[in-house]
């Protein structure tokens, strides 16, 4: 069997890539055709017939001279001693498919997860001779799927196109887990809900041989897919009435805080009594050797409660020690005890569960290991009020509540899919709500709650941009705006270009907001020369993804840049993210350099 080499199409390269200045990155495309015209080339000489060229910009909106681009950089593949298959996913084609289908190509795929509907379509408009690659399985989560229903819709492409309809994942399978049969600690009514990578491929083979030589062929497999396709949805597991009835009571009133910003801005600042320019950070410190080695402890059953709890505050003492020796404003506990800023919830709420071996790539060399979603959120107890109460017992400056938001931690969840996502985000709102509201009886009257994720759940297509930041925004301030005036809300974003999504940020109300600016040297505060952002902001002047430590001079002009487009009264000095990937060696002399610059900058304040 032949290998089918993927690679990123040049459209979609050059979409990607970021320029820094106002140059036309289109007019890049001749002098990387070459390159892509040697690379086929190549494969020529290796032997290989099919060549998959990944062109997912198509499922967005393009203006004439992207969707010309197209065409010219297509045709200069018209001589070429390999098969090409274009593909696309993660959304429709809508006014491109047209397009799709007419350029000089010897196979499309399209992802019928998300453009179904368009697969028929595809099958009338594309030439004779083209192979019409399915995407009928979900190739972005875990779930087992529906074969009876998916051979339904697939018969008559099937009847239509013969030998010219390919079966395939709707994208690649890097996103989930590679076997579930590794999974031997998993419940098992949950595991029988799901297909990892191996077993979707298996369905794939099901599918086929169902539409090549009849389904009785697999009965019996069909069966028991058909039995636990039902077994999941009528599951007591999977539906909570009493979620449900909270779901149902959620008004517009559940989203707002009592007054205005300003009004709020008064009374937090009466009551914490903060400097200009205050200091804090995002909320995590070094997850030590120390650390991992408890938490594995404490995981095997080496290590009691007793002593885990025990050398988690002795780690929360020292991350409150060393704080305070720094000279910084709001202090956070360090976040000691949490394995994943998703996963740590996930484990203490009710409708999750988890994988052994579940890894993915997350960016880079990172993995993590995504919660499983499968059934209706609830909280059934308090999840961080212990942990922060002891750090706010340890010192008399506010202590900063932690907390990961409900878009956050749905869009970095495996999600079920048998509800709209919006709906899990309403549940997940709730739940987070009683956190914020019990840390705020527990005496802490500061509260973040970040939203890392919430600019990555964009759909591809920016029609429905608005939709999706309607629901987004409203759970979040269903989780934020419970609490009193005086509790001051913070949210966190980081490393997302958000200029586009700026009003909707200001939507959320929180009362500060802490973004990643370092590394663009404070370029995404071009957003605020148009638009008049109302609350506090703290731009972020320590890029903790390197090890560089930033000096006194370095952060003092960053924030200097930034109080050209942010008043200075309503600026924060923070670093761009959680510091647990970073040592102790490397945060000290950095946070001092920070709290530094924060003394100089309020010496300058008039």
């Amino acid at each position: 069997m032949k290998a089918k080499p993927v690679i990123i199409g040049p459209i979609t390269y050059l979409w990607l890539g970021k320029a820094k200045d106002d140059s036309d990155k289109l007019a890049l495309l001749s002098r990387i055709m070459p390159v892509y015209r040697a690379l086929l080339d190549y494969f020529k000489v290796m032997d290989v017939e099919w060549v998959q060229i990944d062109e997912p910009v198509l499922v967005t909106e393009l203006d004439p001279a992207w969707r010309d681009a197209f065409v010219s950089a297509y045709q200069g593949f018209e001589e070429r001693g390999v098969k090409l298959l274009l593909a696309t996913y993660f959304g429709q084609l809508n006014e491109n498919l047209e397009l799709a289908c007419s350029l000089p190509v010897d196979g499309l795929h399209i992802d019928a997860i998300n453009a179904r509907d368009e697969v028929a379509l595809a099958a009338q408009k594309l030439p004779a001779h083209s192979v019409l690659s399915v995407g009928a399985i979900n190739g972005r989560n875990i779930w087992k799927t529906d074969l009876n229903a998916a051979l339904e819709w697939l018969a008559p492409i099937a009847q239509q196109l013969g030998d010219r309809l390919w079966l395939a994942p709707s994208c690649s399978l890097l996103h989930v887990p590679v076997d579930l049969a590794s999974e031997e600690k998993l419940d098992a009514e949950i595991r029988s809900w799901l297909a990892f990578a191996l077993q979707k491929l298996d369905e794939l083979k099901l599918l086929a041989v169902a539409l090549n030589g009849g389904r009785d062929k697999v009965a019996d497999e069909l069966a028991a897919n058909a039995a636990a396709i039902a077994a999941r949805r009528n599951s007591p597991r999977v539906n909570n009435p009493a979620v449900k009835a909270a779901l149902a009571r959620i008004d517009a009133n559940l989203g707002n805080r009592q007054h205005a910003y300003a009004e709020r801005a008064t009374k937090q600042a009466a009551l914490l009594k903060l400097p200009a320019y205050p200091t804090t950070t995002i909320g995590s410190f070094p997850q030590t050797a120390e650390i991992r080695h408890a938490r594995s402890q404490f995981r095997s059953g080496a290590l009691d409660q007793a002593g885990y709890q025990d050398a988690m505050h002795k780690e929360i003492e020292r991350s409150v020690r060393e704080q305070e020796a720094l000279g910084l404003d709001v202090l956070v506990h360090g976040e000691a005890e949490r394995n994943d800023m998703v996963e740590y919830f996930g484990e203490q709420l009710d409708g999750y569960a988890f994988s052994q071996f579940g890894w993915v790539q997350s960016y880079g060399s990172r993995c993590v290991k995504p919660p499983i979603l499968f059934g209706d959120i609830s909280r059934p107890k308090a999840m961080t009020v212990e942990w922060i109460s002891y750090a706010q017992s340890l010192t008399n400056k506010p202590m900063k509540g932690m907390l990961t938001g409900p878009v956050t931690i749905l869009n970095w969840s495996f999600v079920r899919d048998d509800q709209p996502r919006s709906v899990s985000c309403y549940q997940l709102a709730l739940a987070i709500r009683e956190e914020v509201l019990d840390l705020e009886k527990a005496g802490v009257r500061v509260v973040q709650i970040d939203e890392a994720a919430l600019r990555e759940g964009l759909p591809l297509h920016r029609a429905q941009w608005g939709e999706y930041l309607r629901w987004a925004v409203e759970s979040f301030r269903i989780t934020a705006n419970g609490v009193q005036d005086e509790t001051q809300i913070h949210t966190h974003m980081c490393y997302s270009e958000f200029n586009d999504i700026i009003s909707a940020i200001a939507g959320m109300d929180a009362d500060v907001i802490t973004i990643e600016t370092s590394r663009s040297d404070m370029e995404l505060l071009d957003a605020f020369d148009n638009f008049n952002y109302p609350n506090e902001i703290g731009p972020g002047v320590y890029d903790i993804h390197s090890p560089n430590i930033p000096t006194q001079q370095h952060i003092v002009q960053l924030m200097q840049k930034a109080a050209e487009r942010i008043p200075a009264q309503r600026l924060w000095v923070n670093p761009d993210c959680g510091l647990k990937t970073r040592q102790w060696a490397e945060v000290i002399p950095a946070l001092t350099n920070m709290v530094a610059a924060a003394k100089t900058l309020r010496s300058q304040v008039r």
